[in-house]
């Protein structure tokens, strides 16, 4: 039995969290790829666990967009057409950035520490796979003093929405250097307090996002 597995069956009540979160972070480390199949009888075995909390972690996923039911295939993979990669950033400029907003006065030392720490890790990760769970980390160190925690679960489904596609973009595009340079500009606002310019620099940070992820897509 692998450890995953002996790890379910300590906290049998919750399961299909474990499950979810397990294949969530597969999906978004693209593990897991657009349109494929997920065979229940397959990942069952693998985690050693049985398929009504299976079943019950896949509509988790579903509810977050990731997981599709389809007729005579099961549980797939969602694959995200251009036009709704456009709607989830409209909808991540709007909530993040009045997250960031509500945020900025309440920022601490230890906050800057972190979100700085972050950012040098990210600089220096050269396994890829680690891209998107850095990023997120990045910018919910800096929305968490919002104290707005419906508001950040929101956002981060929107997040994990486009993420799986984040290794892809930042790596044939050759974005992560940019996008390190727009994270510094937010990082460097907030720290200055700047609410406006914070605001307009991760505006202009998640749009470039859209544009190119929309680009690749299309």
């Amino acid at each position: 039995m692998n450890k995953k597995a002996s790890l379910f069956q300590k906290d049998p009540a919750n399961t299909p969290d474990l499950i979810a979160n397990a294949l969530r972070n597969a999906i978004l480390q693209g593990r897991y790829k657009a349109n494929q199949p997920l065979r229940q009888d397959h990942i069952a075995q693998k985690l050693g666990v049985s398929k009504i909390p299976l079943r019950e972690a896949l509509v988790q996923l579903k509810a977050e967009g990731l997981v599709n039911f389809m007729p005579n295939r099961g549980a797939v993979v969602t694959e995200l057409s251009a036009n709704e990669v456009d709607e989830i950033f409209t909808m991540r400029i709007a909530l993040e950035t009045k997250a960031l907003e509500r945020a900025i006065p309440n920022l601490s030392s230890a906050d800057f520490i972190r979100a700085k720490s972050v950012l040098e890790i990210l600089e220096k990760e050269k396994d890829r796979t680690q891209w998107s769970e850095l990023n997120w980390e990045f910018h919910a160190t800096l929305y968490q003093a919002s104290q707005m925690p419906r508001l950040l679960n929101t956002i981060e489904m929107l997040h994990n929405n486009v993420t799986r596609y984040l290794i892809i973009y930042l790596d044939r595009l050759s974005m992560q250097d940019i996008s390190q340079k727009e994270h510094l500009a937010i990082f460097n606002a907030c720290k200055r307090r700047n609410i406006d310019t914070a605001s307009k620099q991760l505006t202009i940070h998640l749009r470039k996002a859209s544009k190119r992820l929309m680009a690749f897509l299309s």
